[in-house]
């Protein structure tokens, strides 16, 4: 039998990296036929969003706890095992409850698997042996964009042939990846992580300003890229008013490719690059993504800024998970753990915040204008990230 490697903990890892972009993005993809067949509102809707990234916030928070206790491996297959089982209740329960309590049991159990992923996949990368970092946590976070170009391509053909009524059966199909990653966790090598396990304490790293700092830049880094990327589907359709087809693979299809695209450069040349101000860069460069979606009057031109904001915002989350590694030594998992706490909640108040404004103004502009200030308000998470990375280059000169 052939005798695996760090390698395939490696391949472990980008396959559940997909697995957490196949449970986050396909319900997006779903968001219309939620709202059209069972009623579900839009503020329904962002409610889904958000207890998506609370659960998975949760998750953050207990994960290096449950690590501790169970071991990695036990861990990992849990994650996978439960991303499997809320995909599979996605195809079922809103037929068998009442829709919107049965797509929030689904979402849920989703949730928790995302959230152990997430948790561990990076610092499992993180430990394996090699010293270029930055190219190995960038291919790592580009699997999550591959995962997602995989979801919309495959779910639009899926559609083609068999149309939208038709999507219950395709959420069961998407349980194959976690039940794969699932299988592999079983087996592959994970020696090299225990060391991960002896971290700073939660005092310890309370009291170091650094932390909190890397903290703001990970909530704004998930509000970042998921206000856009969650909402891009719906808002092609009710917002620009395309077809299905034409909006997810000009919109959440194009976003994923090229944050895919960006974070797979930067995990090639990242070490030539001042990380912090490439992050200052493309925060600003985001906001102007933003502002095409919104404001351009052509569709092609808005969905090309929901696309360009996929670049902008794909070196946020490793770049940042890199700079706190590096300045804050001995965190551990610990450090990993509340640094996604941190993303989660971006992830979860930046979409939030979008089908909030966007509910309570639909009934005054529609949906399209309504997802329009929504998405303007979110535009405020990238400018808030610019001024932390300005903060972060006044701290380093201080100390």
């Amino acid at each position: 039998m052939r005798k695996l490697t760090a390698k395939h903990t490696a391949r472990a890892c980008y396959l559940g990296i997909i697995t957490q972009a196949v449970t986050n993005n396909l319900p997006p993809l779903l968001f219309l036929a939620f709202h059209t067949q069972f009623g579900v509102a839009l503020e329904q809707i962002g409610l889904l969003i958000s207890v998506n990234f609370v659960i998975q916030m949760v998750i953050d928070s207990l994960g290096s706890a449950l690590v501790d206790r169970i071991g990695c491996r036990k861990a990992m297959v849990l994650a996978h095992a439960c991303s499997a089982a809320g995909l599979a209740m996605l195809g079922i329960l809103p037929y068998l409850l009442p829709p919107f309590a049965g797509l929030l049991l689904s979402v849920g159990t989703s949730a928790v698997g995302g959230g152990l992923i997430e948790v561990l996949a990076s610092p499992i990368i993180d430990s394996l042996p090699g010293e270029e970092k930055e190219k190995a946590m960038g291919l790592l976070h580009s699997f999550y964009c591959w995962g997602h170009v995989a979801v919309v391509l495959l779910s639009t053909a899926y559609f083609a042939v068999l149309g939208v009524g038709a999507w219950r059966f395709l959420a069961l199909f998407w349980t194959l990846v976690p039940l794969a990653g699932g299988a592999m966790f079983l087996a592959v090598p994970l020696a090299s992580f225990d060391a991960m396990l002896h971290h700073a304490g939660l005092f310890t790293l309370a009291k170091n300003k650094l932390f909190w700092l890397f903290l703001l830049l990970m909530i704004c880094s998930g509000a970042s890229e998921q206000s856009i990327s969650q909402w891009s589907s719906l808002f092609a359709e009710a917002g620009l008013n395309v077809s299905k087809s034409t909006g997810d693979l000009l919109g959440p299809c194009m976003f994923a490719v090229l944050m895919g695209i960006s974070r797979l450069l930067y995990g090639l040349f990242g070490k030539r690059l001042n990380t912090r101000r490439a992050l200052l860069f493309c925060s600003l460069f985001c906001i102007g993504s933003y502002f095409l979606a919104i404001f351009s009057p052509q569709p092609l031109l808005a969905l090309a800024g929901c696309a360009a904001a996929g670049f902008f915002v794909g070196v946020m989350w490793p770049g940042t998970l890199l700079l706190a590694s590096a300045a804050i030594p001995g965190g551990g998992t610990l450090l990993f753990s509340l640094l996604a706490l941190g993303g989660d909640i971006g992830c979860a108040a930046g979409p939030g915040l979008v089908g909030l404004i966007s509910g309570r103004l639909e009934a005054a502009g529609g949906a399209g204008a309504g997802l329009k200030m929504g998405l303007l308000a979110a535009s405020a998470f990238p400018l808030l990230l610019a001024a932390g990375c300005l903060l972060l280059r006044g701290y380093k000169r201080r100390s």
